[in-house]
């Protein structure tokens, strides 16, 4: 009875080790921030610039979409451009030379009609009062003499009008349709940069989800990829093992199979929403505690950049 009795204290001195030992390191992952890049607008793929495990830095063109629909209406805004700029040019300069020379044969014209009316009336005067013509005929020639005299002042406005240019009222309506025509260019412009997809910051390229002649869609992602220089490490910790712990406080991670220890600093503990979040391996806790994420930053980025990202680390407490 009593070797029974000192068997069982020993097997549960050793359990407790055990659990003691596990609780003392705990195991989480290398992790670096992501970034995803979408499209902006609906295009083909025509060229892909980089390949999955690319470097690339701020600014590198990773794709190029064909926008057939971009192209047309840039071809339509150019057009009403210049129809705009030719309008506003028409209405502050005035009428062309061969327009000037246009209204002044027809100013001749209405000039010899309107002084043959007037040359008519006058004989047409003196013959009434004789009493040789009758007031019919006239008052049909005076209306000849009144319409050609109107046609002869419209014609000199015309010219006048012409010389000195529109009135300040369709100046500015002109000037307002040129700068609308300028407005929908440079939105063209701007949405045909778009067929450009551009890396926004350094990053290495993770994953890329589509190929060459696949349809790109607004808001879809192209890729996948982690941002450069922004390594960190990520652990669960029940609450109980938080009380040796406290953000800004210096400690080591250890790097499995090497005797190298990284120094950081942790950046972040906060409570874990989900189980799913879980990082440590074989986390020992009991169901009731709260859990939380452990995140620690590297003092010297450049002694973890050559860390895979999801390979594990250690951490003794």
């Amino acid at each position: 009875m009593k070797k029974t009795i000192l068997l069982l204290s020993v097997l549960f001195l050793l359990i407790s080790c055990g659990k003691a030992k596990n609780k003392a390191i705990l195991q989480g992952k290398v992790e670096n921030e992501q970034i995803a890049i979408v499209s902006k607008i609906p295009g083909k793929i025509v060229q892909l610039l980089v390949k999955e495990g690319d470097f690339v830095k701020k600014g590198d063109t990773l794709a190029i979409l064909d926008i057939p629909e971009v192209d047309a209406k840039k071809s339509q805004a150019e057009g009403a451009v210049i129809s705009a700029k030719a309008q506003y040019s028409m209405a502050v300069k005035g009428a062309t030379e061969n327009q000037l020379k246009q209204l002044e044969a027809k100013k001749m014209g209405l000039k010899e009609q309107y002084e043959f009316a007037k040359k008519s009336i006058n004989r047409l005067s003196n013959m009434l009062k004789d009493s040789l013509v009758s007031q019919q005929t006239f008052d049909e020639t005076f209306a000849k003499y009144q319409g050609a005299q109107a046609q002869y002042n419209a014609v000199l406005a015309e010219i006048d009008e012409a010389r000195k240019g529109a009135r300040i009222e369709q100046q500015t309506m002109a000037l307002g349709q040129q700068d609308r025509a300028y407005g929908a260019l440079q939105e063209v412009e701007t949405a045909n940069k778009e067929r450009y997809v551009i890396a926004p910051q350094d990053m290495s390229i993770e994953t890329i989800t589509l190929n060459l002649g696949e349809l790109a869609l607004p808001g879809y992602t192209l890729f996948n990829g982690y941002i450069s220089n922004s390594t960190y490490f990520r652990f669960t910790i029940p609450e109980s093992q938080l009380s040796s712990l406290k953000k800004g406080q210096e400690i080591s991670v250890g790097i499995p199979n090497s005797d190298k220890k990284i120094k950081g600093k942790i950046t972040i503990i906060k409570q874990l929403g989900a189980y799913g979040n879980i990082a440590t391996a074989y986390p020992d806790y009991e169901l009731q505690e709260s859990l939380f994420e452990l995140r620690i930053s590297p003092l010297d980025l450049d002694e973890a950049k050559d860390l895979i990202t999801k390979t594990t680390v250690t951490l003794s407490l």
